[in-house]
């Protein structure tokens, strides 16, 4: 179980990796531990002998022979596994693969109900694919972790490098779905009974802490290692010999405990019911089921068969309330939210509910020619829907439900709210039918003492709980030398406290394209120089993108900032100098200032401001006076800055 302790530390190492966990979103990220070339992977050794066992069946990062290996018990969908990624990436930049050996294995609490498939699927990839892939797959189920579907998990092996029919075949087959029960045998037996957990050399370190905690364990194990090298002992056996040592110098160990469940989020939330969202049932029910889903989600089909059990169990007593949230990665789902949105525009509740259904009932083969027969077979007119979803013509519907899902940490799909009590994820009928049955009594009180039927869900909803309003954080005014984009006399400034070396960074960039291209000169972009310490070149990229401003002012310093991100992961000096030649700077100069760190006052003064205001992490983004941190979806950013427009005028 994660302690307290734990969490703090984990939540101040997202804030180091840029992280941000919501909904589901999007939202939520990490820095890629990929294998940058397959020389950093060793020839695997047989050390089945150690207490912490490690066989060439473990995905592995690093010589085999490294003095120091760190084996990693984690889950694709626990949140501070998903944080101390960075400091994994930070170890490997630090030690290099001929002093560090990164052992994975699967450990996939069991109240996580999508990740035990996301350790089967990275089991497949590892034993059809190797380790390279297995990391390629990690990082994109990290990058994902509101994601962890089937259709994503054959998606990112293709991605990965791995044969996608033969993966699908052993994925289906659960071919390899006896190593993930093998390493939890392995964590029970080494006493793992949270996420993340490591034994470095045998030693243990428990939760997302910082590097220097792991910096501290390497460095005494690689002297223990030189000392046992210097006796004789072969850099093979070093591994065995250490952890066999650690393990009787370690206090027994407590017995495995189950992990703990967090507790139920039992508030009774607020969200709101418009007059546009599709509604099935009679609208004097007594139990409204708000539900936001999303057509090319699988678990939203699973969703969508268990809440059909219970509009069929309980009739006029519960209504059905929709709300769109089409999943950025899901390439089909808004062309298929526009379909049901033209529906429900053509032929209201009841054409709407039937082109749910056969999107859902067709979701695997959600392609033109699926749309066209639904729309034909509900009596639509096709030339109207074709042009809904070519146009995005209900895009902006889907934002609206959207805003309101991120609002109430609804961002993962699906996700529903019976009279107010959420329930997250595909749960069974019983889990339905248990809150179903608490709310209809409740309701069914309010009934015996005077409350119509009709205006039930309205009073329950009156002590209902909204979410706080965004944070705030105060920061020092943007210097007259900080690049901007965007019009002084803008009623919105947002500023970006970035690093050049950041993926987040990178990723969040279609998203600020969006809001130029949505509110074009009612919004101005600042540009604040944050590059994190454990990012070696992000401090030069900052001074070289500086000295393009110099030169040539903010159209200069975006060109610099695009082809920077473009050039990720490669930012060292040449790559800085040949986007500067590419974009006409004067190379003397230019070189002159990197070597003579002319703009490192400039950052440094940035990244004061951000320290004084509490930013720990980047992207950060400060909307006039509001906060938000992480490469967030266009929906997060929307929503604050509509306030803030509307508290501008």
């Amino acid at each position: 179980m994660i302690n307290k302790g734990t969490a703090i530390v984990g939540f101040f190492i997202c804030f180091l990796a840029g992280m941000f966990l919501m909904w589901g979103v999007d939202r939520r990220n990490g820095v890629s531990i990929s294998a940058e070339n397959s020389a950093a992977s060793g020839a695997m050794v047989d050390q089945s002998d150690s207490p912490v066992p490690v066989t060439g069946k473990d995905p592995s990062w690093g010589k085999a022979d490294a003095p120091v290996t760190v084996v990693i018990f984690s889950d694709f969908q626990c949140p501070f596994c998903s944080r101390v990624v960075p400091t994994m990436e930070q170890i490997k930049k630090e030690y290099g693969p001929d002093k560090v050996r990164l052992i994975w294995k699967h450990n996939p609490l069991p109240f996580h109900q999508q990740a035990r498939p996301a350790h089967e699927a990275a089991a497949t990839v590892f034993a059809e694919a190797g380790s390279e892939a297995f990391w390629k797959f990690h990082d994109l189920a990290f990058q994902n972790m509101s994601a962890l579907t089937d259709a994503n998990f054959e998606a990112w092996a293709g991605q990965a490098g791995a044969n996608v029919a033969q993966f699908k075949a052993a994925f289906s087959a659960k071919k390899y779905a006896s190593k993930v029960d093998e390493d939890l045998a392995v964590g029970a037996k080494v006493g793992v009974n949270g996420t993340p957990a490591f034994r470095v050399n045998g030693v243990e370190i428990s939760g997302a802490q910082p590097f220097p905690k792991f910096k501290e364990v390497i460095d005494a194990q690689l002297a223990e290692a030189q000392k046992l090298i210097a006796s004789g002992t072969k850099p093979s056996a070093i591994y065995t010999t250490l952890t066999k040592k650690n393990a009787q110098a370690a206090p027994a160990a407590a017995p495995s405990a189950k992990p703990q469940e967090p507790a139920e989020d039992t508030t009774i939330w607020g969200v709101p019911v418009m007059k546009d969202d599709p509604v099935k049932g009679k609208a004097d029910a007594l139990v409204t089921i708000v539900e936001f889903s999303d057509f090319e989600c699988p678990f939203c089909t699973r969703g969508a068969d268990t809440i059909a059990k219970v509009a069929q169990a309980y009739g006029d007593d519960v209504r059905i309330v929709w709300k769109d949230n089409p999943l950025p990665f899901h390439q089909n789902a808004k062309p298929a939210a526009n379909l049901a949105r033209e529906a429900y525009k053509q032929k209201g509740d009841a054409g709407f509910w039937k082109a749910h259904d056969q999107l859902f009932a067709n979701q695997r083969e959600l392609n033109e020619a699926t749309y066209q027969k639904i729309a034909t077979d509900i009596g639509l007119a096709w030339p109207l829907v074709k042009a809904a979803i070519d146009s995005g013509k209900h895009n902006e519907k889907f934002e609206e439900s959207q805003e309101v899902g991120q609002e109430f940490n609804a961002g993962g799909t699906p996700h529903f709210f019976i009279n107010g009590f959420r329930l997250a994820g595909a749960q069974p009928f019983e889990k339905f039918k248990s809150v179903i049955d608490t709310q209809l009594a409740i309701a069914k009180g309010l009934v015996a003492k005077g409350t119509a039927r009709a205006n039930v869900f309205n009073e329950l909803m009156k002590e209902a709980k909204r979410p706080p309003p965004p944070e705030k954080k105060e920061v020092a005014a943007p210097a007259a030398d900080s690049p901007t984009k965007g019009p002084a006399s803008a009623k919105v400034t947002i500023q970006i406290f970035s690093d050049f070396q950041c993926p987040f960074c990178k990723r969040v960039g279609p998203t600020l394209a969006e809001i130029e291209k949505t509110y074009g000169d009612k919004v101005k972009l600042v540009w604040r120089h944050m590059p994190l310490p454990f990012h070696e070149d992000a401090p030069l990229a900052s001074q070289a993108a500086q000295e393009a401003y110099a030169q040539k002012g903010n159209a200069s310093f975006w060109k610099f900032h695009d082809a920077i991100f473009a050039s990720l992961p490669e930012i060292k000096r040449p790559a800085l100098e040949k986007i500067a030649t590419d974009l006409g700077l004067d190379m003397a100069k230019f070189k002159q200032a990197l070597d003579t760190g002319k703009y490192k006052a400039n950052i440094d003064r940035d990244s004061k401001v951000a320290q004084d205001a509490g930013i720990q992490g980047t992207p950060a983004f400060v909307i006039n006076g509001y906060f938000l941190s992480g490469a967030q979806p266009f929906a997060a950013f929307n929503k604050v800055i509509k306030r803030a427009l509307g508290e501008a005028r």
